[in-house]
């Protein structure tokens, strides 16, 4: 997914479920997983009705009058990366980690009961795992985004070039297999691209670097979007048969059962229009993702992104490519909140 720095211009099992699922350590023994996070108090109504929850990602520096729709139980707050230069985490390569208007923001997002995941990585910008030198170093940076977030959540967004670096994601696996050892309780995400096909080679391996250094994940979040010029069919599908191939890779690789590995699924689209032209994920869309959801109790699912959802001035995205600030397609102001939430 994009991150804001452009403007508007047979392994072990070891994946921590955040249900009744499993995890390991290095002697094959099982261990229960961590409880997850209470749902947020706006969310109790939709609860009760399903165990889905809604998370969409948010800007963790800007507000949007669509942070709210659908009553999300928990914000992905995206992105924290390197400035650049060294191992200093910035929110979105601008914004200091402990900045107060950033603070004030992410209390706000907080007020109505909702709790709030800190994203590492993204599409842009220098990946920690990247510039960091070890592993504590790396840990280190991750604590203090997430102390500054009050968050026991953490999601890693690994997409493009740090994907395919195999040394990054070592160190990654290292480093969170530190953080989990000095943060009872913390639960983690891998947000990874993906294809009607499933996870490619790439994620699969980072899956497995995950088990080789006993991280406990709680979820893989896929992101059912920019497949490509030839997939020209409908998203919704789409996003249904990738679904249904990462449910069968997960229960390869952590030996999971077929309910188990459902229940360790996200799935994040990118409303409206997507960055490649073919691709539009509508309202229609977003309820049979839904309803999928429900229907096999996957852990969540999100959208790219509570900013997105909204019209465009003169209903034109006016780019060749998904418009920041806007989805692209008729809609009203949070419409596709309301219809993941369910």
């Amino acid at each position: 997914m994009r991150s804001f720095l452009k403007p508007a211009t047979g392994l072990t099992c070891l994946f921590a479920m955040a249900v009744t699922g499993c995890s390991s350590g290095s002697d094959g023994t099982s261990k229960a997983a961590p409880a997850p996070p209470e749902r947020s108090a706006a969310s109790t109504e939709n609860a009760a009705a399903s165990s889905t929850s809604y998370a969409p990602y948010v800007s963790a520096t800007t507000a949007s009058d669509n942070d709210s729709a659908g009553s999300p139980a928990t914000y992905n707050l995206a992105f924290v990366i390197s400035d650049g230069n060294d191992c200093t985490p910035k929110w979105n390569d601008e914004y200091a980690i402990g900045n107060s208007a950033v603070r004030s923001r992410i209390s706000r997002l907080k007020q109505d009961g909702a709790t709030v995941r800190v994203s590492f990585g993204g599409a842009s910008g220098k990946e920690l795992a990247a510039t960091c030198g070890s592993a504590s170093k790396l840990a280190a940076a991750y604590t203090e985004a997430l102390d500054a977030a009050g968050a026991t959540q953490a999601d890693f967004d690994i997409e493009g070039d740090e994907l395919t670096d195999s040394g990054s994601v070592a160190l990654r696996s290292k480093a969170i297999a530190l953080l989990q050892k000095d943060r009872d309780g913390l639960t983690v995400s891998f947000t990874l691209p993906v294809m009607p096909s499933g996870l490619d080679d790439d994620g699969l391996a980072l899956l497995e670097s995950a088990n080789e250094y006993d991280v406990q994940v709680s979820t893989v979040n896929i992101m059912t979007m920019n497949y490509g010029e030839s997939y020209t069919g409908d998203m919704g599908d789409y996003a249904l048969t990738a679904a249904e191939a990462t449910h069968t890779q997960l229960k390869k690789v952590f030996g999971l059962s077929d309910a188990n590995a459902w229940r360790g699924m996200a799935l994040t689209s990118m409303i409206g229009v997507n960055d490649i032209g073919s691709e539009t994920f509508t309202l229609s869309d977003a309820a049979q993702l839904r309803t999928f959801a429900e229907e096999k109790e996957i852990a969540w699912v999100s959208m790219w992104s509570s900013f997105r959802d909204q019209q465009c001035e003169d209903d034109d995205s006016a780019s060749d490519d998904a418009a920041t600030d806007c989805s692209g397609v008729k809609q009203s102001s949070g419409a596709f909140g309301k219809a993941l939430a369910g």
